[in-house]
């Protein structure tokens, strides 16, 4: 569940990440407590025409944040996190209490809920919600949206050079059986359920298992594919693949279409395996620490107006769940399939949820030493 220039328009997990480090070591240096220590009077007070937000990279660029300012004063300063894992790290160590809008991806809203780490967001105050498509309304991970909208949505998959690959792959044993031509030519995402879950699909299982002998098996088939992994990155594949250094990277749809639209000379191809992928989708939550809930309510309220979901969609190539918004784009990106996967494809996707704390420490076990060997 990241983030303005594209060619350095940077990917989905990204945007500003030398910059907002800086601020995010400079803003919480000295911040020592965990968040069960945080009381309402040690809560930082956000300035009423300041507000900070926690997202991943390419949701939010210098006209967006512009035309929020224009429509109300407020001046956004965005953070970016890499992935959900550092995300949640960084609230468990109480280090999030400047941030009023955080974006987790799905299965990670249900973690912050049960964590205590989010409101309840009062509907009466949000404008728009009406528009989000009914298959992101009342979602598992949150029933009735009582903590989070949805902001996008996608596929994982894989992105290729068909020059290089001729035939491309078509599910995820291509990455096996084709291991020797790959070695250290393909990358894979630098998240734990991610990667375990498509080894999972690899073997006929489900992302979600909670088999200890099938995430065993999921492991030790990553294993034997690890001596051809470049490496795990979620952002560090797109300039090698451009570069020709790369192969095949796995991605989320998101970034691969935008790659592959900025780069339209180049022979790039974005599949969803056949075997299934991730259905993800990215939220907006305002955490019970926010230090500016107001001008939270105003930033998600300007995300769910129609027209700036059309312009963030022609510009950043996420794609909205805002139906309104979705019925203005033009042709072109209403029917490109890798960013609206047709129902044929959603059918064999299945969303991350998340596991019990014992799956979840399993998971995470395997992945340490997976990506640590």
């Amino acid at each position: 569940m990241l983030p303005t220039i594209f060619h350095s328009r940077l990917t989905r997990r990204q945007f500003l990440q030398v910059s907002s480090e800086a601020l995010t070591g400079m803003a919480l240096s000295g911040c020592g407590w965990t968040l069960a220590e945080v009381r309402p009077a040690t809560r930082p007070r956000g300035a009423k025409d300041e507000l900070h937000i926690y997202t991943w990279s390419s949701y939010v660029d210098d006209p967006l944040l512009e035309s929020f300012r224009t429509q109300t004063g407020i001046r956004v300063i965005p953070a970016i996190f890499n992935s959900n894992e550092t995300m949640l790290a960084t609230f468990q160590a109480g280090k999030g209490v400047i941030y009023s809008v955080i974006y987790p991806s799905d299965y990670k809203v249900a973690e912050m809920i049960e964590k205590g780490f989010l409101s309840e967001l009062d509907h009466s105050r949000l404008l728009g919600i009406e528009n989000i498509l009914p298959k992101f309304q009342n979602p598992a991970y949150d029933p009735g949206n009582r903590h989070s909208i949805p902001i996008s949505w996608g596929t994982t998959g894989l992105i290729y050079n068909a020059n290089q690959l001729d035939p491309g792959p078509e599910d995820w044993d291509y990455l096996w059986r084709n291991q020797p031509k790959l070695t250290r030519r393909i990358t894979l995402l630098d998240d734990v359920r991610e990667v375990l879950g498509a080894a999972l699909k690899s073997l006929g299982y489900s992302y979600n298992t909670t088999n200890p002998d099938e995430i065993k098996q999921a492991y030790e088939k990553l294993v034997e594919l690890k001596p051809a992994i470049t490496n795990f990155t979620t952002d560090g594949w797109r300039e090698r693949l451009l570069a020709g250094d790369l192969y095949l990277a796995m991605a989320y749809s998101a970034d691969a279409v935008r790659l592959m639209r900025e780069n339209p000379g180049l022979p790039l191809k974005y599949v969803v395996p056949k075997s299934g992928a991730s259905l993800w989708s990215d939220t907006m939550v305002i955490p019970k620490t926010s230090p500016n809930p107001d001008a939270a309510y105003a930033w998600i309220n300007f995300m769910l107006q129609p027209a700036i979901a059309v312009d963030v969609t022609e510009r950043l190539f996420f794609a909205t769940p805002n139906q309104a918004a979705y019925d203005q784009l033009p042709a072109p990106l209403r029917d490109d399939q890798s960013l609206f996967p047709p129902d044929e494809i959603i059918d064999i996707c299945e969303p991350i949820v998340p596991v019990d704390p014992a799956t979840t420490d399993l998971y995470d076990q395997y992945w340490t030493r997976l990506t640590s060997s």
